[in-house]
C-alpha cells in the first residue's frame, strides 16, 4: 500500500511517499482503509525523533475511513492501551504513530476499541480532524477542569487545532469563551466560530488586558494553556480559578510566583490526550448537534505530506491541515 515513510529523523523533507505492507489481521484489532488523516503538532515531534519511533516509520495519529471487516465508516481514537484507570493512562499507553505505523497511509491497524462510528454529517476531512484535538480538548475542559455552563474560559493561542476545537466544545457546553491570538485575523476568526472576544498576546501586558476583558473584570474561571505560558496564563485567572495545561511548544519551562499562586487559591491541572471514556463523552456531545465540525484550513493529497508539515510549522493557518486520499 502507499504510505508516507520516514527513513531518518529531521525536517519535513524526511517525509517521503513510499510503499509499506498492508496491515495483517489479528484478534482484537481492525484494519481501517483511510480516506483522510489529520496533522497534529505531535506529528512534528515524532518526525524530529522526540519519541524514539522505529525507522523506517509511518507517522500520523488521526484518521477516518472504512473498516475492512464490517464496511462501517469510523473515526480512530489515537490513544492506544489506555489502561483501567480514568484519572491517568497506564504504563502501556502509546499514541498511534509513535511506535506503531500511523495514519499517513492508505490503511492502518488499530485495537477495536479505538474505532468508533463516524459522526453523522461530518466529511471525511472533518472526521479525521476530530479525534486527537477533540478528545484532548474534551479531557482538558470537561474531565479535568470541570467546565460548566455559564463559566468563563480563556484559551491561550487562538488558531491551532486544539484551540479551535476547544472553542466549539466550550460553546456547546454553554461557557463564555475568550481567546488570545497573535493577529487580528486569528481573533476575528475565533469570534466568528463562537468566541465572545479576544486580545492580542503580542504585547507584554496581555495577561492584564485579558483579565480585564473577563466578565466583571475579575479574571476567568478556567484558562486553557496548550502552549506552555503558565507564568503569564495564571495571571488571567480569577481567585480560585483553574489553569489546565497540555502543551509546551512555545515554552518548556515556566518560572512561577509561588506565593501569588497559593494566595490566589488557584488549581493547576495537567492533562494530555484522553482515553476511551473521554472519547465516548466527546462523541455523545458531538452527536447532540451542538458541536461545530473542526475547521479545515487545508486539504492536501497524501504525497504532499512534506508540504503539509511545512504549512503546519509556519503556523499561519487557522484550523486543521488534512491529508486526503
Amino acid at each position: 500500500m502507499k504510505a508516507v515513510v520516514m527513513r531518518d529523523f529531521g525536517g519535513a523533507e524526511v517525509l517521503q511517499i513510499g510503499e509499506r505492507p498492508e496491515p495483517v489481521s489479528r484478534p482484537g484489532w481492525v484494519t481501517v482503509w483511510l480516506h483522510a488523516a489529520a496533522l497534529n503538532w505531535h506529528d512534528v515531534l515524532v518526525r524530529q525523533g522526540r519519541y524514539g519511533s522505529p525507522l523506517p516509520h509511518t507517522p500520523g495519529a488521526d484518521g477516518a475511513g472504512v473498516r475492512t471487516d464490517t464496511g462501517e465508516a469510523v473515526v480512530i481514537l489515537p490513544s492506544l492501551f489506555w489502561g483501567d484507570r480514568s484519572d491517568a493512562p497506564g504504563p502501556e499507553f502509546d499514541i498511534l504513530g509513535d511506535h506503531l505505523p500511523g495514519t499517513y497511509a492508505e490503511a492502518v491497524s488499530v485495537p477495536e476499541e479505538c474505532a468508533a462510528a463516524k459522526p453523522a454529517g461530518y466529511s471525511w476531512a472533518e472526521a479525521a480532524a476530530l479525534p486527537l484535538v477533540g478528545v484532548t480538548a474534551y479531557r482538558a475542559l470537561v474531565t479535568r477542569a470541570g467546565l460548566q455552563a455559564g463559566e468563563s474560559l480563556l484559551i491561550i493561542g487562538a488558531g491551532g487545532g486544539v484551540a479551535t476545537m476547544a472553542i466549539a466544545l466550550a460553546s456547546a457546553i454553554g461557557a463564555q469563551v475568550f481567546v488570545t491570538g497573535s493577529s487580528e485575523a486569528k481573533l476575528a476568526r475565533a469570534r466568528a466560530t463562537g468566541a465572545v472576544d479576544g486580545v492580542l498576546h503580542t504585547a507584554d501586558d496581555w495577561p492584564e488586558r485579558a483579565k480585564a476583558a473577563a466578565p466583571g473584570g475579575r479574571g476567568f474561571d478556567v484558562v486553557l494553556d496548550p502552549v506552555g505560558l503558565w507564568d503569564r496564563s495564571v495571571r488571567t485567572l480569577r481567585p480560585g480559578g483553574r489553569l489546565v495545561v497540555l502543551g509546551a511548544n512555545v515554552a518548556e519551562q515556566a518560572p512561577m510566583d509561588i506565593r501569588a499562586f497559593y494566595f490566589g487559591q488557584y488549581s493547576l491541572l495537567g492533562t494530555t490526550m484522553g482515553g476511551p471514556a473521554d472519547f465516548q463523552g466527546l462523541l455523545e456531545l458531538v452527536e447532540g448537534g451542538a458541536v461545530s465540525p473542526p475547521v479545515i484550513a487545508e486539504a492536501l493529497p497524501l504525497d504532499q505530506a512534506r508540504r503539509a508539515h511545512e504549512l503546519l510549522e509556519a503556523g499561519a493557518h487557522i484550523g486543521k491541515i488534512v491529508l486526503t486520499d
